[in-house]
């Protein structure tokens, strides 16, 4: 560090602290309710505001908690103790009760630089340290409010936040590519699989002519077109289209629900084993590229009947998060609270993953089902999901046109991983000076 800079604590460097609003979030706006911000809303300092419900507030205390540009929440309680995000979104919103705002004194320090520290190692390490031993770990705004930032001279800041964010600004435009890239996919997915637009259409359809400008309007050629019947059947899924099955998960693979290491194995983590995936890994990319922990030769030895191949399609099957899915794009393990499928047949992979990506909702009330307070899908339930088959001729085609854009999904994760560790690596040796402004 620059001898000239100074050392402040968050708590001397924010004008005010406060605990957020305590009410029921509600995925219904009514009027004009503000979005109603949560710890489990934020996945690495990142929030999508498009799945961040609302809540009912007066209008005497949303001036208490209503969230301005600049202000600092960090989650006090659980496994996410301290993750944090930097309020920039032009949503109305407040903050939930579980997360402590710090308004930053712009006067005297960027919020963005500010949150960049509490973005590094040198927080995690801060946090590790600080947050309660009990069962349900935490730490208050005062335990919080002690982490020491460096202050350098303010256009200092602004230029080392600057720089840190054309790196942010990267990773969010692949972040929305990534969106888009999948969008497109899920798109055709409901037109053919869901809607079944090319069924109907082929049934109205009176001769060779009409079915060319059917082919057209739907965007597909008619050979595909021809792959597609024109009549519906019975089935225990409802009307589906003729000879395509109704078919269950473990008809598409073989079902492993993963296994956490014994306590007893002391060396069961390391930094540079096989992946180790828990539900808070998985958010809304498609892939899970990034894990908090890998497992060690000892670890992987432990639990080694539940590894997965590279490919295999994971469900969280327990608590709030159930019903994220997403691929694991290398051999990896998971803990109990994921079921994964080992696919029979490459082709079937972006099919299924599709199909459960928009099926969150549905396998969520599925698992509360079973009357539990806690929402669980065990292997059993999860093995008999139903899931209708097309033929295989269609799934190999829907498999060749989104494949591609799948893959560069992946590409993007990876990129935004690496430009996220440079960002990361950046930041300490530009407060040490070993690297100029």
């Amino acid at each position: 560090m620059r001898s000239e800079w100074e050392v402040m604590t968050l708590s001397n460097l924010s004008i005010k602290t406060a605990y957020g609003y305590t009410a029921s979030a509600t995925n219904l706006q009514i009027s004009n309710e503000p979005k109603f911000l949560r710890i489990t809303d934020i996945q690495g300092g990142i929030v999508n505001w498009e799945t961040v419900p609302y809540c009912k507030i007066t209008d005497d205390k949303i001036a208490n908690y209503k969230l301005h540009y600049g202000d600092i929440v960090v989650a006090r309680t659980g496994n996410s103790t301290g993750e944090n995000y930097m309020f920039d979104s032009a949503k109305t919103s407040v903050f939930a009760s579980y997360l402590i705002r710090y308004i930053i004194n712009q006067d005297i320090a960027d919020p963005k630089f500010i949150w960049y520290q509490m973005r590094s190692q040198i927080w995690v390490g801060f946090i590790n340290n600080v947050k309660g031993g009990s069962a349900q770990a935490g730490a208050n705004a005062q335990t919080m409010g002690r982490f020491e930032c460096i202050i350098p001279p303010l256009q200092t800041q602004k230029k080392i936040a600057h720089i840190l964010s054309t790196l942010d600004d990267k990773i969010k435009l692949n972040r929305k590519m990534n969106e888009t890239l999948e969008a497109m996919a899920q798109v055709m997915f409901k037109s053919w699989f869901v809607d079944f637009d090319p069924v109907h259409a082929k049934a109205k359809a009176k001769s060779e002519t009409e079915l060319e400008v059917t082919a057209k309007e739907l965007g597909i050629s008619k050979e595909i077109l021809n792959l597609f019947p024109s009549k519906f059947q019975e089935s225990e899924m409802g009307m589906i289209p003729e000879g395509w099955e109704a078919k269950t998960i473990k008809d598409f693979g073989r079902v492993i629900t993963g296994k956490t290491p014994p306590k007893k194995i002391e060396d069961a983590y390391t930094d540079k084993g096989k992946p180790f995936i828990t539900p808070t890994d998985v958010d809304d990319s498609l892939f899970v590229t990034k894990t908090a922990r890998k497992l060690s030769s000892s670890g992987q030895i432990a639990v080694k009947n539940s590894e997965i191949i590279a490919g295999s399609i994971c469900v969280t099957c327990i608590g709030s998060q159930m019903g994220k899915t997403t691929i694991a794009p290398v051999n990896s393990f998971t803990n109990q609270q994921i079921n994964s499928i080992v696919l029979k047949e490459e082709y079937l992979k972006n099919y299924l993953l599709c199909n459960l990506r928009g099926r969150r909702k549905e396998i969520f009330l599925l698992g509360r089902g079973g009357g539990s307070t806690m929402p669980l899908l065990n292997k059993t339930s999860f093995e008999k999901v139903n899931v209708l088959l097309p033929n295989k001729n269609l799934l190999i085609i829907f498999d060749d046109i989104v494949k591609d854009n799948i893959a560069l999904v992946l590409q993007n994760d990876i990129e935004s991983n690496s430009l996220s560790n440079t960002r990361d690596t950046l930041l300490p040796k530009l407060l040490s000076g070993e690297v100029q402004v």
